[in-house]
């Protein structure tokens, strides 16, 4: 093929076909999503499937057809499979230790979204986290909430008040009382 080129372009006959390749790999990519798609529309159609399941089966097929490309692209360019593999485990590692350092502090954030869906107390609401039958729990009112904490202002009995932050996921391992005005 070189001699059917001018010459000032052999320099270049090594990136043009990597350039190729890759315009193919997208090409097919994307001739490759649209049958997909289209053949995901035509069983919906056909079957009348809940439009979750379509919202749901085309996104997997974009991201599956997608990251595939990008592999192939990525061989295609010389990166081997194993440093892919690699990266990706090392990763993987990392945020799954960073996951569990945090869980705590997820573990709060999404009792948070609870506390805020479900409300079992609200703002000003006297408030008690009960231990057990025969002991008092932390109680107070509830003065703030956070994604962390809810705040709770005690008033003791010599006319002292302080403040007791109460992490979210306690309320989700005990149970709570609440009272309507004044706690007796």
């Amino acid at each position: 093929m070189k001699a059917y080129l001018p010459p000032w372009l052999h320099a270049w006959l090594a990136e043009l076909t990597l350039l190729a390749q890759v315009l193919v790999i997208v090409l097919a990519a994307l001739v490759l999503r649209a049958l997909l798609m289209h053949l995901v529309r035509r069983l919906a159609q056909r079957y009348d499937l809940p439009q979750q399941i379509v919202i749901v089966a085309r996104r997997t097929i974009g991201f599956l057809v997608g990251f595939a490309a990008v592999l192939l692209m990525l061989r295609a360019l010389g990166v081997s499979g194993a440093v892919l593999w690699g990266a990706f485990t090392g990763f993987a590692a990392v945020a799954a230790v960073a996951f569990f350092a945090l869980w705590s502090v997820l573990t709060n954030v999404f009792c948070a979204l609870l506390i805020l869906i479900t409300r079992p107390f609200r703002l000003f609401d006297h408030i008690e986290l009960v231990e057990s039958g025969d002991k008092p729990g932390l109680r107070g009112r509830v003065v703030d909430m956070n994604l962390v904490y809810v705040t709770l202002q005690e008033t003791h009995p010599g006319g002292g008040e302080s403040v007791l932050r109460v992490p979210n996921s306690l309320f989700f391992q005990r149970a709570t009382r609440r009272w309507r005005g004044e706690p007796p």
